[in-house]
């Protein structure tokens, strides 16, 4: 399949988080957050930690945030305060499916792999 995560093709800009490289852990799991809806850095946090007991650094965070917002898989969004919510792009949820779904063979393959070769004591 051409421009699958991890696979260095990129089809279309943005579509290969690894190209993030240290970064696509967190990015991973801000695009998860954003799948849900809009949010504000304070709300991602509080999501990314409760989904996957991830706490982001404020550091860490923010980083991600712009080069995710450079890259173009996610967007500001308008605020009336002084909180800057972002959004997912489509660009963004087509990077994050394809990246879910190699992690999800790497996992499936794993699990098989213990399951055939390794028995609980």
């Amino acid at each position: 399949m051409a421009g699958t995560a991890g696979d260095g093709s990129g089809s279309e800009p943005g579509a290969d988080l690894a190209m993030l490289g240290r970064s696509s852990g967190p990015a991973a799991l801000i695009l998860s957050s954003l799948a849900d809806g809009p949010k504000h850095g304070y709300a991602l946090t509080r999501d990314v930690e409760a989904f996957a007991g991830v706490r982001l650094a404020p550091g860490t965070l923010y980083e991600a945030l712009g080069r995710l917002e450079q890259q173009g898989l996610i967007e500001a969004v308008e605020s009336d305060d002084r909180r800057r919510p972002y959004r997912l792009t489509p660009t963004g949820a087509a990077a994050l499916r394809g990246h879910l779904a190699a992690q999800q063979l790497i996992v499936e393959t794993g699990l098989r792999r213990l399951d055939g070769n390794w028995r609980p004591a």
